[in-house]
């Protein structure tokens, strides 16, 4: 094996320790030290799905104005907490509100990912 060889495995399993060190330092079960960060306030937001229109189009809309999305009826929606994706579920109604219930998370090692890049 070559030095480049060598030092690139060396990079990937210092990588590979950084990513378990990070998603350790995620699991709450595993760290209780993590209260601090719990009250931290987050935005949840739920996506429908997505339209792109012309600045034209858009003016033109107004009440009543039907605007097609780019996901279909049965797809699910998305969870977004500050904009990363962290899981998929369905709309339903609980006490005349609208709610979802969640169908998928998204991995563990994929949200801390998402959550820029840590």
């Amino acid at each position: 094996m070559s030095e480049a060889e060598q030092g690139a495995d060396t990079a990937a399993k210092q990588q590979e320790m950084g990513d378990e060190k990070i998603l350790e330092a995620a699991s709450i079960d595993n760290n209780p030290n993590l209260d601090v960060i719990l009250n931290i306030p987050v935005q949840v937001s739920l996506e429908l799905g997505k339209a792109k229109m012309d600045l034209r189009e858009l003016l033109q809309l107004g009440q009543g104005s039907v605007v097609e999305l780019e996901r279909m009826v049965d797809e699910p929606l998305d969870v977004l907490v500050n904009g990363a994706l962290v899981a998929r579920g369905e709309v339903v109604v609980v006490d005349n509100k609208f709610a979802i219930r969640l169908t998928d998370i998204v991995s563990a090692e994929k949200r801390v990912q998402s959550f820029g890049g840590l």
